[in-house]
């Protein structure tokens, strides 16, 4: 067995670990739900594990206290929460989800008036700076009101109802993500599928797909998360021709999921080639197009090539990406904030730390929620507080204060 050095592979130091805990790959890859041969093929360098997710999955499993002990240095998450930290809203939003089904008190609304709530909820998120504290004090309400909903009504009605709730429960998990338990979450992610089963709609069972995989994608499940968005895009693209905005709109996201989560398992080709698919899709969309939720338009495929380039750790794509998107024509300002903070990745990469900081202090500034309740954001203000010397030092350290994760 060799010496752990910072030389060694992440696959080498995996599989010192491993054997030192007198773990088969067996075990190991159910503790981190992947299969035997996964792990073997992560250990032999065969594989890439681009996910920070699942290196902390790894990391837990192997009684590592930090995702650097198997990167060798470069950034630096602690794993014991994960980086993950709760917002207030999270106690009302749980009783909402866990309030008894009968005797509600709560009346069925009108599946207009509902609709009209929940769009226009989604816009606060897209458009708000803290969009967690934001929608935090609607959402409950939203989602015993969409159940109310629901039960009340008959025929098309309900099946109407039940897409409006599903798009709450998307709500919900995009809200959710990287501050509540995992249990919670998931209940979140099934309550928005059987909406859409429910709505028995191609749309809606789409959309249902593209909110699970979320799910798939962060608990570092990628090859069930890319296989799920790709089913649901194969669906689709038989309908693409005379579809509604909004088909070709869930289409088009469909594709950028599918791409980043190639692009988060080193999948290149595939990464580059669905986010091709979402480039000539949002050139059949009205100028200025933006999907009311997944806020997929030009913009937003804009921000996904930086993603892809930063993710498939060739900052130098990343970055010219950048240089060719105008922050302008992103109108989701959590999306504007992940463009920054992407940019700042990548310059990290290159060992710039001053640009790197640069960048994510403008997406602090653009969406400092964005950046706290982001596990990727909080690892990365922290490894460059840690590691930035210099004059450089005192400004990496004021960030992470504001981030809330100064050592």
């Amino acid at each position: 067995m060799p010496d752990e050095h910072v030389e060694m592979t992440l696959g080498e130091r995996v599989r010192g670990r491993r054997e030192r805990r007198g773990l088969t790959r067996a075990a190991l890859g159910g503790l981190v739900g992947r299969s035997a041969d996964w792990v073997k093929k992560v250990e032999r360098g065969e594989r890439q594990v681009s996910s920070l997710v699942m290196l902390v999955h790894l990391g837990r499993a192997l009684g590592c206290t930090d995702v650097s002990e198997l990167l060798g240095g470069g950034v630096s998450l602690p794993i014991d929460d994960g980086g993950k930290i709760s917002h207030p809203g999270v106690v009302d939003l749980r009783a909402a989800i866990h309030a008894p089904l009968f005797g509600a008190a709560v009346p069925a609304e009108d599946v207009g008036v509902l609709a009209g709530r929940v769009r226009q909820a989604w816009e606060v998120w897209h458009l708000a700076r803290d969009q967690r504290t934001a929608v935090a004090s609607v959402l409950p309400g939203l989602i015993s009101a969409g159940h109310a909903t629901v039960r009340a009504a008959e025929g098309p009605e309900k099946r109407r109802a039940s897409v409006i709730l599903s798009e709450t429960y998307a709500l919900a998990q995009q809200y959710a993500a990287h501050v509540v338990e995992p249990e919670l979450y998931w209940v979140i992610v099934d309550r928005a599928r059987m909406a859409a089963e429910q709505a028995d709609a191609p749309v809606a069972l789409a959309s249902a797909a593209w909110i699970i995989a979320n799910g798939l994608r962060v608990s570092g499940h990628t090859d069930e998360a890319l296989r799920m968005v790709a089913n649901a895009a194969d669906t689709l693209r038989p309908q693409l021709e005379g579809g509604s905005d909004r088909l070709r709109g869930m289409f088009g996201s469909l594709c950028l999921h599918a791409a980043v989560t190639a692009a988060q398992d080193g999948r290149e080709g595939d990464a580059w080639r669905w986010h091709g698919e979402a480039n000539r899709t949002v050139k059949n969309l009205p100028g200025g197009y933006s999907h009311e939720w997944t806020a997929f338009g030009a913009g937003n495929v804009a921000v996904h090539a930086v993603t892809i380039g930063a993710d498939l750790h060739t900052p130098g794509v990343a970055l010219q990406q950048l240089g060719e998107t105008d922050p302008a024509t992103i109108p989701s300002v959590e999306r504007r904030s992940r463009l920054f903070l992407d940019a700042a990745k990548a310059e990290t990469a290159r060992r710039e730390p001053a640009a790197a900081l640069q960048y994510l202090r403008l997406a602090y500034e653009t969406s400092p929620e964005a950046v706290r309740y982001t596990p990727s954001g909080r690892a990365l203000a922290t490894a460059l507080d840690r590691n930035t010397t210099g004059a450089l030092s005192f400004v990496a350290h004021q960030l992470a204060e504001d981030i809330g994760v100064a050592a």
